[in-house]
C-alpha cells in the first residue's frame, strides 16, 4: 500500500469525523458551556477551582453508545468468545430458538425512551456475568437486557458526547444495584476497608451485596428542613428535626465529604431529600457520620438539606445551585442529585428524554455565570448498568471455580477483596460456576462525560475507570487522601486527569447539542407507541451496527505485553509484562476449553507474572489462547506445543514498541537448532506485505513498521508450521491520537 493509498484508507475511515455534528439548534446555555475558554494560570489541574459531580441511574455503555462513532462499540473487531464459541454478541435464548442480538430500542415506533427496566441486583448479576464467561444474560436478565440506542432516539446524550470527552472505558465498581455502587462513589469502597487491609472478606455486616443502608424505613424517611406533605416523618425532641430511620447498621469509614471536610475543602450536595427515591441516590446515607449529622454541623447542613421551597413547597436546589454560580459562591467540590422522575433510570417518569433536559438546567446553572465556569469541571456518570448488555470483559479480580481453584492471578494481594456469600441468600441457586467467594468487580461499563473548558472537542477517553477514580481525582486535586480505596483499585482504574487538556485546552472546534426542553411532549408521544418492542427481541435478528469513522482520543498510560513459551512435555507458558504506568487485567480465553472460567491476570505498572497451561495432558498438545486487555490490547497463541516440542526449528514472537516514533518491532527468536522461516501478513490499517522472516539457528530475526498513517494502529499474524500468533493494538506515544479506524468496518462489509 503507498502512502497515498494509507492516507486515503486513514481518511475515509475518520471521514465521519465532525460529519455527525450537524444537529440541531443550541440552547443558549450548551452554547455558553463550549464558547467559555478555560481559565489557564498554571496549566496544571490546579487551574480547576469548582468540581460538580452527577451521578445518574442505570444505563450500560453499550445500552447507549454502542452504535457511536470511535467508541469501543458494536463494531468491537475482538469481542469476547461465549462457550458456544460465537462472539458475545450472541446470547443464548433459554427458551429456545434464535440466539438474542442486540436490537434497537426504536423510538419511532415504540415506547422505547421510558421504562423498560431489567433486574440489576447481585444474585442476578453474578450469575449473567457468570465469572467472565459473559453467557447467560437473557436466563437471568430478559429479552430487553439487549436493546440499545441509536442516535436519533438519545440526540442530546450522542451530542453531549461529541460535544466533550466521553469514557469509553469507565465501569460501574459492583456486580450489584444502586447502594453498593453509590457507597463505593461516595467513598472510595463498598466493603470495610480496615477487613480489606486484615485480608478479610467482607460479609453483609460489613459491605453492601445490595440495596439496603440507603433506603430508610418507607414511613420515616423525610431529613432535611422539609416534611413530607403527608406529616409523616420521626421528630427530634431536642430540634424538631425530621430525620431518617434506618433499617441497618453504619458504615463507620469516611466518606468524601467527611475527608474534604477534615481538610478544610468546601462543598456541598444539591438536592431534594424528599424526592430522591427514598433515599436510594444519596450514599453518604449508609454512614454514621450523616445519619447521627445534627441541624447546625457542616454534615447536616451541607449534606443533609435541600435548596429554598418554591410556592407549591417542593425544593429548588438547582435555583441554590444556580444562585451560588452567580454569587460566585459554587464550593469547590459539589454533588448534584437528580430527582426520581429525572434520574434517568428506566423507571423514572420522564424517561430519557427528561434526564437529558435536567442535564441540560444542570449546565445552564453552571453556565450562568461565564467567570465560574471557566475554572468548573463537571462529571456526569451512572452508578450501574440495570442489568443492560454490555460487551466488554470485565477488568475484574480473578475468580473462584467451582472446585475453590483462583482462576488467575495478581502482582496485588487479592486478599479482602471479595465478599463471602456463605453468610446470607445473596446467589442463585441456578448460579454454580463459582462457590461462596465472589469478585467485587469491576462490572460492565457505563457511560462517563467529562464536561468542561479543558475537555471539549469530541474527545474518546479508553483508560480503564471505575467509581474510585473520581474520589483519586480529587486526591489529585486537594491533595487528600481516601484510604478506603484499595490497592487493587489504585493499581487498576485511573484517576481521571488524562481526560483534560491542561495545557492548551481553548483550541478546539465543536458541535451543537440539541434543546431538549420538550421533553413533555416527547414523552406523551412516547406513552402511546407499544412496548413490545422494547422488552422482546425482533423474531429476526438484527445486523449489528455502529457508525463508521475515528474520533479524537487521549493519550493513555499502557504499554502492555504478552508473549508466550512453548516448553517440554506440552506445557504453554505465557508471560505477562507491564512497562507502561497504569495497571492493566489480562484476560485469556481458552478457545479449546470455552467451558471453563477465563483466567484473569492484574499485573502492575512495572511488574510482570507468568502463569501455565498443559496442553498436552488434555489436548494432545493443541492449544488456542486469546489474551485480551485495555483499548482493544489483543494477542492470541495457537499451535501444537507437542509437535513444536519435537521440532528443530523453535520459533516464539515478541512484540515491541517504540513509543518515540509510534513504531512497532517484531522479534522472532529461533531457541531450535535449525534455521526455518515465518510469515507475518497484515489484518487491518494496511494492504502491503506478507513478509517473510528467515531465522537461523540460535538466532533473532527482526521486521519494523511505521504506523503513522493508521493513527499508531496494528494488527498482524505470524505463522509456520504449528505455530500462530496474532497481535493487535495500538503504540501510545504519549501523545493524542485517534480511536481505532478500523473500527465497525468489518459490519459495513
Amino acid at each position: 500500500m503507498n502512502h497515498t493509498n494509507r492516507r486515503d484508507f486513514f481518511r475515509k475511515s475518520a471521514g465521519a469525523v465532525g460529519a455527525a455534528s450537524a444537529l440541531t439548534m443550541l440552547p443558549p446555555a450548551i452554547r455558553q458551556a463550549l464558547a467559555v475558554e478555560a481559565a489557564v494560570d498554571t496549566r496544571t489541574i490546579q487551574d480547576i477551582k469548582h468540581i460538580v459531580i452527577l451521578m445518574q441511574e442505570n444505563r450500560s455503555f453499550d445500552h447507549y453508545f454502542g452504535t457511536m462513532r470511535g467508541v469501543r462499540g458494536f463494531g468491537d473487531r475482538f469481542p469476547i468468545p461465549l462457550a458456544s464459541g460465537k462472539p458475545v454478541f450472541f446470547q443464548a435464548n433459554p427458551g429456545g430458538g434464535a440466539d438474542i442480538q442486540p436490537f434497537r430500542r426504536d423510538s419511532r415506533v415504540s415506547n422505547a425512551l421510558i421504562g423498560s427496566g431489567t433486574p440489576h441486583n447481585f444474585p442476578d448479576q453474578q450469575a449473567a456475568w457468570n465469572q467472565g464467561k459473559m453467557d447467560r444474560w437473557i436466563q437471568f436478565k430478559n429479552q430487553a437486557t439487549m436493546g440499545y440506542y441509536m442516535r436519533e432516539d438519545i440526540p442530546f446524550q450522542f451530542a453531549l458526547a461529541d460535544a466533550f470527552t466521553v469514557c469509553d472505558g469507565y465501569h460501574c465498581s459492583i456486580l450489584t444495584g444502586t447502594d453498593p455502587n453509590r457507597i463505593v462513589f461516595w467513598s472510595g469502597s463498598n466493603f470495610n476497608p480496615e477487613l480489606r487491609k486484615k485480608g478479610i472478606n467482607s460479609t453483609d455486616t460489613d459491605s453492601e451485596p445490595v440495596n439496603s443502608r440507603c433506603w430508610p424505613s418507607p414511613s420515616n424517611w423525610v431529613a432535611g428542613r422539609a416534611q413530607q406533605a403527608d406529616g409523616s416523618g420521626q421528630v427530634d425532641p431536642g430540634t424538631g428535626a425530621y430525620n431518617y430511620k434506618y433499617v441497618n447498621n453504619a458504615f463507620k469509614w469516611d466518606t468524601l465529604p467527611d475527608v474534604l471536610q477534615k481538610a478544610g475543602i468546601s462543598w456541598h450536595i444539591y438536592q431534594n431529600m424528599n424526592n430522591n427515591w427514598t433515599g436510594a441516590m444519596h450514599g453518604c446515607l449508609a454512614f454514621q457520620s450523616f445519619r447521627t449529622a445534627q441541624p447546625g454541623s457542616p454534615i447536616y447542613e451541607h449534606g443533609l438539606t435541600g435548596g429554598p421551597a418554591t410556592a407549591d413547597g417542593a425544593v429548588n436546589f438547582l435555583a441554590q445551585l444556580k444562585q451560588d454560580v452567580m454569587n460566585d459562591a459554587l464550593p469547590q467540590v459539589s454533588w448534584v442529585l437528580p430527582t426520581q422522575a429525572l434520574a434517568e433510570h428506566p423507571g423514572s417518569s420522564e424517561g430519557v428524554a427528561g434526564a437529558a433536559d435536567f442535564i441540560s438546567d444542570v449546565l445552564a446553572a453552571l453556565t450562568a455565570n461565564p467567570a465560574v465556569w471557566s475554572k468548573t469541571a463537571l462529571f456526569v456518570t451512572f452508578d450501574e448498568n440495570d442489568g443492560f448488555f454490555d460487551h466488554l470483559a470485565m477488568p475484574a479480580v480473578p475468580s473462584y471455580d467451582a472446585n475453590g481453584n483462583l482462576m488467575g492471578k495478581s502482582t496485588v494481594p487479592l486478599d479482602g477483596e471479595y465478599f463471602d456469600a456463605s453468610v446470607g441468600s445473596y446467589l442463585s441457586a441456578a448460579d454454580t460456576t463459582s462457590g461462596k467467594i465472589r469478585p467485587w468487580g469491576l462490572s460492565s461499563r457505563v457511560p462517563m462525560y467529562v464536561v468542561s473548558p479543558w475537555s471539549k472537542g469530541g474527545w474518546v477517553n479508553s483508560q480503564v475507570f471505575d467509581h474510585t477514580s473520581m474520589a483519586r481525582f480529587l486526591e489529585k486535586r486537594f491533595g487528600i487522601t481516601v484510604d478506603a480505596i484499595s490497592p487493587w483499585h489504585r493499581a487498576v482504574c485511573g484517576d481521571l486527569t488524562s481526560c483534560f487538556d491542561f495545557v492548551n485546552p481553548n483550541d478546539p472546534v465543536f458541535p451543537k447539542l440539541p434543546d431538549m426542553s420538550n421533553y413533555p411532549a416527547i414523552n406523551a408521544a412516547q406513552r402511546l407507541l407499544p412496548t413490545t418492542a422494547v422488552t422482546t427481541a425482533p423474531a429476526t435478528p438484527q445486523p449489528l451496527y455502529q457508525e463508521t469513522g475515528t474520533r479524537f482520543s487521549r493519550a493513555l498510560p499502557y504499554e502492555l505485553h504478552t508473549s508466550a513459551r512453548v516448553e517440554a512435555r506440552g506445557l504453554v507458558q505465557l508471560i505477562f509484562a507491564n512497562t507502561g504506568t497504569q495497571g492493566a487485567v489480562f484476560h485469556v480465553y481458552d478457545k479449546l476449553h470455552l467451558d471453563r472460567i477465563p483466567r484473569r491476570y492484574t499485573v502492575e505498572a512495572g511488574k510482570q507474572l507468568s502463569d501455565y497451561w498443559n496442553a498436552a495432558a488434555s489436548d494432545s498438545g493443541k492449544y488456542e489462547l486469546w489474551v485480551y486487555s485495555s483499548n482493544g490490547f489483543v494477542r492470541s497463541f495457537k499451535g501444537d506445543a507437542l509437535a513444536a516440542d519435537a521440532s528443530a526449528f523453535k520459533p516464539e514472537v515478541q512484540v515491541c514498541y517504540e513509543p518515540a516514533t509510534g513504531q512497532v518491532y517484531l522479534k522472532v527468536n529461533n531457541t531450535g537448532t535449525a534455521a526455518g522461516k515465518v510469515k507475518v501478513a497484515a489484518n487491518a490499517y494496511r494492504t502491503d506485505g506478507p513478509w517473510t522472516l528467515d531465522v537461523a539457528a540460535g538466532a533473532t530475526g527482526t521486521l519494523h513498521w511505521s504506523l503513522d498513517d493508521s493513527g499508531h494502529w496494528y494488527d498482524f499474524t505470524v505463522t509456520a508450521d504449528n505455530f500462530e500468533r496474532r497481535f493487535s493494538g495500538r503504540v501510545e506515544t504519549g501523545k493524542a491520537g485517534v480511536s481505532d479506524p478500523a473500527m465497525a468496518l468489518h459490519l459495513k462489509a
